[in-house]
């Protein structure tokens, strides 16, 4: 939904046609014989702390700025009806607020005061029932129908910060004062407040800073990958009766949403379910494949819990439970070659050195199976890359709040930067035969694998966060046979 500048968003009327007329009668009515509902057992949110040395140092990155942050609109996916919400990362950030308490069109405005600056949260809270008809008669924000909102006070004490209604948002910003903003998050703040040159320097702080997590966000990206540890065996337990069906890849793929939906606040993105040949597409997300026996399955999922942050892991998994040996053998070298990019994984460390370790060890197969048509050391070269024809991705990127994260960063703090503890990145190298190569030889068409897991830049080197999720192609067959005993 869009706003001309001027016009207040959150007393704008959402009623749509087809609403039906609501009679003085009936109004006069609906404001009667309400009791006080407060919420029972509101507890602090666990990442208020984190969240106020964020913006600390925010404050001292941009002294005298205003600075403001939308958490983003709705998004119209048909007519009247909308996506489900999901707050800006930056937003959620700084604020805290998690995928249940996020309110659509809320602002966090960073208001400088002389020696730092004043945190103002604006919200549209909960409807009131004296005096108006939002509660029921608006789709948008009314309580009856889309549930209820924090009020202005429970805002406050659960995220710590000094909240506003949203109505005062556009006096508010009335007041002329130099700002940097994030952009077309909100088109009615994006009117509001003047663009800058900075407003590209912001952002990009905004994402930079993110680069280094502190102790709060991993442990729930820890959560988030626990978690879709489970949605995973949730998908092995669901292949024997997918085998053969129309759209079975679809079968899976919804055994994973119940998990994310349950543990968590979504998917972490459009999970890939790719069967057979599928598995060399590598965003293939229409999942309307049949599951096949003999044939391999390539999942690459991950769950975003209420905190927003995301887990991204693949695995690729015999549909019968037994790789055959041509599976097992390019299984085998994307196994070696995520073994290879791991170990590179330190601070220190260039961010590309895991993708050239991994890259060295595809390489060299390729040069031992007699498919590459030169040596291994040259085709490594960056002006040449034959190998690459089956590999054609990166081999990592930055892992957090969105599943490629951290990416208005700058190239030297990220992809040309070097690795420091703290970072979470994946480390996913894949190889992949489509079925009408024919530089392989017929029974490896159609095989592509990926080996995807979540890593921790640790003081010495690394952690796997997903470690107790089987990659070894023996404990792949055996977590599968347990899964169906």
């Amino acid at each position: 939904m869009s706003f001309d500048k001027g016009e207040n968003k959150s007393k704008k009327s959402n009623l749509r046609s087809h609403d039906i007329p609501t009679p003085e009668p009936l109004k006069k009515f609906m404001e009667q014989g309400w009791a006080p509902s407060p919420l029972d057992g509101l507890k602090k949110s666990p990442a208020t702390t984190y969240a106020v040395a964020r913006r600390e140092r925010l404050s001292k990155a941009f002294p005298n700025k205003r600075l403001v942050i939308p958490a983003g609109t709705f998004k119209v996916r048909s007519n009247d009806s909308d996506y489900r919400f999901r707050p800006h990362s930056a937003f959620a950030w700084l604020t805290g607020i998690n995928g249940t308490d996020a309110v659509p069109d809320s602002v966090l405005i960073m208001e400088p005061n002389g020696s730092g600056h004043d945190s103002l949260l604006f919200i549209h809270p909960r409807s009131v029932r004296e005096n108006s008809d939002e509660f029921y008669r608006n789709p948008k924000h009314g309580e009856f129908w889309i549930g209820r909102r924090m009020t202005l006070e429970e805002t406050e004490f659960a995220y710590e910060i000094k909240v506003k209604h949203l109505d005062d948002l556009e006096d508010f910003l009335g007041v002329k004062k130099e700002s940097l903003a994030v952009r077309e998050q909100d088109s009615f703040v994006d009117g509001l407040v003047d663009q800058s040159e900075a407003d590209k320097d912001f952002v990009v702080w905004l994402s930079e800073a993110r680069l280094i997590k502190d102790r709060f966000e991993i442990d729930e990206m820890q959560k988030a990958i626990d978690a879709t540890h489970r949605g995973f065996e949730d998908m092995i337990k669901a292949i024997p009766s997918a085998v053969g069906k129309k759209r079975g890849e679809r079968l899976i793929e919804g055994a994973f949403f119940t998990r994310a939906r349950y543990e968590g606040n979504d998917l972490g993105y459009d999970s890939i379910v790719a069967s057979g040949s599928h598995a060399c597409i590598l965003h293939w997300i229409k999942n309307d494949g049949e599951l096949k026996n003999g044939d391999l399955i390539l999942i690459d999922a991950g769950v975003e819990v209420e905190s927003l942050y995301t887990a991204d892991i693949t695995r690729t998994l015999p549909i019968n439970g037994k790789f055959t040996p041509a599976q097992r053998k390019i299984y085998t070298l994307v196994y070696e070659a995520q073994k290879a990019g791991m170990e590179a994984v330190k601070p220190g460390a260039k961010f590309r050195d895991f993708h050239h370790a991994a890259m060295a060890v595809i390489a060299k197969g390729l040069e031992e199976m007699g498919v590459l048509p030169i040596p291994a050391e040259e085709s490594l070269k960056a002006d040449v890359g034959l190998h690459r024809r089956w590999t054609v991705h990166g081999t990592g990127h930055m892992l957090g709040m969105d599943v490629h994260d951290c990416a208005q960063a700058r190239k030297e703090a990220y992809t040309e930067g070097v690795l420091e503890e703290g970072m979470i990145l994946t480390v996913e190298p894949g190889f992949y035969i489509h079925p009408d190569d024919t530089l392989f030889p017929a029974e490896y068409r159609g095989i592509g694998v990926r080996i995807e897991d979540d890593v921790l830049v640790t003081k010495d080197g690394y952690k796997n966060l997903s470690s107790a999720m089987p990659r070894h192609p023996d404990e792949i067959e055996a977590w599968v046979a347990s899964l169906w005993a």
